[in-house]
């Protein structure tokens, strides 16, 4: 997927490229977990779906959530949840930083022919 040792660092508009698909794929991610939350929270919880999209929200950005379950089901599904944000928050750290990183490095060991 990258570049390796050898290769010359990309062009700047290859670069920008990059960017935009890890952030296309940050997005794509966001969306299908605050779906899987929003449906969760209607279906065990019997949230609205405004009520819903804030709790599954807070919990993806970390914040926690605004409701506290009451079912035995919305309670698992909120535990559950609440993992599940955690790693994905870390995932789509990753996912942004590492074109910037990879970069970084990339231009530092790179033996430029001169």
């Amino acid at each position: 997927m990258y570049e390796k040792r050898s290769q010359a660092p990309l062009p700047q508009t290859s670069f920008a490229v990059r960017v935009a698909q890890h952030l296309l794929g940050v997005l794509a991610l966001i969306v299908v977990s605050l779906s899987a939350g929003i449906w969760g929270y209607m279906h065990f919880e019997h949230l609205s779906l405004v009520d819903a999209f804030l709790d599954a929200a807070m919990l993806l950005g970390g914040m926690g959530p605004v409701h506290t379950p009451v079912t035995v089901g919305g309670k698992i599904f909120a535990g559950l949840y609440a993992l599940y944000a955690g790693l994905a928050f870390i995932v789509t750290t990753a996912l942004v930083l590492s074109p910037v990183a990879h970069r970084v490095l990339h231009k530092f060991h790179w033996d430029a022919k001169l």
